[in-house]
C-alpha cells in the first residue's frame, strides 16, 4: 500500500474473503522523529502495544460460524505499527472464510501481523478480565484534584515539575487523557497509569499536562511515547512506566506501554470503559 491507500477516513468496500493485503503499516519513525528519538534500535524505552480484539469470526470446515476474542501483542521495537482501521478490515475478512480450527486462525493472524509490523507479534486466545484500578490503594487519582484548567493543546511539557529534594515511589493515574485521530479528527479516549521512582512529580502539573493532549492529533502509540519522553526530560525519574488503555473503536482497543529498559510489562487487564 501507499499513503493514498490508507483506509482510515474514507469509504472502503467490505472484505468478502480473507485478505492479508488489507493490513497497512505505518513507520514508527514518523512519530518518533518529532520527539528527537533515534530511528534505529537505540530507543530510551522498551514496550509493547497490546490490542484486544472483540469481533472476530470465521467459518469452520463445514461452514458453521465461529466467534472468538483475541489479545495481540506487538513489540514497540518493530519498525511499523499497524493502522487500526486496516486491522479491523483485515479481521473482518475472516468472516466468510473457512479454517480448520482456532489454532490455525491465530497462527495465520500472528504470521500476517508479524510480517506487517516487521517483528514477532504474538496472538493469544481471549481478552483479560476487567480490573478496578480504583482499588489500587497506592495510586493517586489525579482527576480528584480541585484545580482550574484552560489549556487543551498542543501538549505542554512546561507543566511537568518535580521536587529534586524528595526521592519517592509514585503511582499516578488519570481517566482524562483524550487526543484525536490524526486522519479523521475523531476523539480517542484513554485512562493512563504512570509509575516511577525519582524526584516527586507535581500532581497538578501532571494533570494539566495530560489534559493539554485534548485537542492534539496523534496516534495512540505516539501519544504514550511523547508522555514517556517528556516525563523523563522534565522530571528525571530513575525509572518510569507509562501505560494507556484506550477505549474500544471498531471492536478493538489499543493499550500501549512504554518503560525504562529492564522493567516488566504490567499484568494484562482491562478498564471499565473498555
Amino acid at each position: 500500500m501507499t499513503a493514498h491507500d490508507l483506509p482510515l477516513g474514507r469509504h472502503v468496500a467490505y472484505p468478502r474473503g480473507y485478505d492479508a493485503t488489507l493490513l497497512y503499516p505505518i513507520a514508527r519513525t514518523q512519530g518518533r522523529a518529532a520527539l528527537g528519538l533515534p530511528g534505529d534500535s537505540a530507543l530510551p524505552f522498551v514496550g509493547v502495544d497490546r490490542w484486544h480484539a472483540y469481533e472476530l469470526s470465521w467459518l469452520d470446515p463445514r461452514g458453521k460460524p465461529v466467534v472468538a476474542t483475541l489479545t495481540l501483542s506487538m513489540p514497540a521495537d518493530t519498525p511499523h505499527l499497524v493502522e487500526s482501521k486496516s486491522l479491523k478490515l483485515y479481521l473482518n475478512s475472516f468472516n466468510a472464510s473457512r479454517f480448520d480450527d482456532a489454532v490455525a486462525v491465530r497462527a495465520r493472524i500472528a504470521d500476517d501481523l508479524s510480517r506487517t509490523a516487521g517483528g514477532a507479534v504474538t496472538v493469544a486466545d481471549g481478552v483479560p478480565a476487567w480490573r478496578d484500578r480504583a482499588t489500587e490503594d497506592d495510586t493517586l487519582l489525579l482527576d480528584a484534584l480541585d484545580i482550574a484548567i484552560d489549556d487543551y493543546g498542543p501538549p505542554n511539557p512546561d507543566y511537568l515539575r518535580a521536587d529534586d529534594g524528595d526521592i519517592a515511589m509514585q503511582t499516578l493515574r488519570s481517566d482524562l487523557l483524550k487526543s484525536n485521530c490524526p486522519v479523521t479528527g475523531q476523539p480517542d479516549w484513554a485512562g493512563v497509569r504512570i509509575a516511577c521512582r525519582g524526584p516527586r512529580i507535581d500532581p497538578a502539573g501532571l494533570l494539566r499536562y495530560l489534559v493539554s493532549f485534548r485537542d492534539h492529533a496523534e496516534f495512540h502509540e505516539q501519544c504514550v511515547e511523547r508522555i514517556f519522553v517528556d516525563l523523563m526530560a522534565r522530571c528525571r525519574p530513575q525509572w518510569l512506566s507509562v501505560e494507556a488503555r484506550y477505549t474500544r473503536r471498531g471492536g478493538l482497543d489499543i493499550n500501549p506501554w512504554r518503560a525504562t529498559p529492564g522493567l516488566e510489562p504490567p499484568l494484562p487487564a482491562r478498564d471499565l470503559r473498555q
